[in-house]
């Protein structure tokens, strides 16, 4: 497993070896000693797992839990490709404001520790993206922040599917003055 951390702090990605033979392949997309040895803490325990489609085109995000512990998560793609993209909206971090973002395919990884944004745009039909989250969903926590918001300047296409929730977030200049923002 080879892993780099992000130009977002505390924020990594991972790329896992793939076995493949005859037969097909075999690739374990998380691996507990890899991820210790490069964030130097443990995986949080799992409290939920989900899955999400999308066709080529969408965007999902830029999505965040703003209340203590907020949510970890470690995010894979076992299927088609995604510009997977990081924001830290952890007020007072060092790297607020900032981005980085990273090409997800081949069961590729990236781990996000609470108090980061999410977001990812499908780059082929009928991608696949896999979350290990810390907490489960609790819909009055998530929030999001948005994907076009130009001071962000995030690598979103103009003509991206948005949900009309992601379409009607707020900007990251928004949310910082309405208080919604976690804090580092």
């Amino acid at each position: 497993m080879e892993a780099r951390e992000l130009a977002v702090g505390g924020a990594w990605a991972f790329a896992p070896e793939v076995h493949r033979d005859d037969r097909g392949l075999f690739v374990s997309p998380f691996e507990a000693d890899a991820f210790t040895a490069a964030v130097g803490v443990e995986l949080f325990p799992v409290a939920q797992a989900s899955t999400s489609v999308s066709r080529q085109g969408v965007a999902r995000g830029v999505h965040y839990a703003r209340t203590r512990p907020g949510c970890a998560k470690y995010v894979h793609c076992p299927r088609g490709r995604v510009l997977d993209i990081v924001v830290d909206l952890r007020v007072g971090s060092p790297t607020f404001g900032k981005w980085d973002s990273v090409e997800l395919a081949g069961f590729a990884a990236v781990y996000l520790p609470a108090g980061l944004g999410h977001a990812f745009v499908a780059l082929e039909p009928d991608t696949t993206v896999c979350y290990l989250l810390s907490r489960g969903y609790e819909p009055a926590d998530e929030l999001a922040v948005s994907l076009l918001d130009p001071a962000l300047d995030l690598p979103v296409p103009a003509d991206a599917v948005l949900s009309d929730r992601d379409r009607a977030a707020p900007t990251l200049a928004e949310a910082l003055a309405a208080d919604l923002l976690p804090h580092h």
